[in-house]
């Protein structure tokens, strides 16, 4: 893991992963103590497992020589976004596999489990990977702008 960069408010983590598969252990365990900061346990299960998908995706499928995976977790009051960015511009499919198929589930946990999820080309090269979770009532921060988000008034 690089140095981390980390918002002014806390609320956006950044870090920089080699494309190895023991970053996939080494994310998870560092996406559990930035929900554990924020107080967004409710979420930890179903974030975790996510972030491992995606992570494993860009570990296996996003060979770009010299290129690291970052990843980047936002509060964004009433929900955790989980990100995956890589330098591969080969974008996930969503597939159907059969009960032989020994990989191909990974984007199906992630459409089951996440509230939202999709795929977001980067300006430059590459593209990211995302995931949102709605947070449980008692676990929502208000915005310092007074911003209001989706379910809130």
């Amino acid at each position: 893991m690089k140095p981390e960069l980390t918002g002014p408010d806390g609320r956006v983590v950044v870090r920089r992963w080699t494309r190895h598969p023991r970053c996939v252990a080494l994310a998870r365990a560092d996406l559990r103590n930035v929900l554990a900061g924020w107080g967004s346990i409710a979420v930890e299960e179903v974030a975790l497992l996510v972030l491992s998908e995606l992570i494993t995706n860009a570990v296996r499928h996003a060979r770009v020589p010299g290129r690291q995976i970052e990843t980047r977790y936002l509060h964004q009051g009433d929900k955790v976004r989980v990100e995956v960015h890589d330098a591969a511009d080969q974008l996930p499919k969503l597939r159907t596999p059969t009960p032989e198929s020994a990989h191909g589930r990974g984007l199906v946990l992630v459409e089951t489990l996440a509230d939202q999820w999709g795929v977001t080309p980067r300006p430059a090269v590459g593209k990211a990977v995302w995931a949102v979770f709605a947070l449980p009532a008692d676990e929502r921060i208000s915005l310092p702008d007074g911003e209001c988000r989706e379910g809130q008034s």
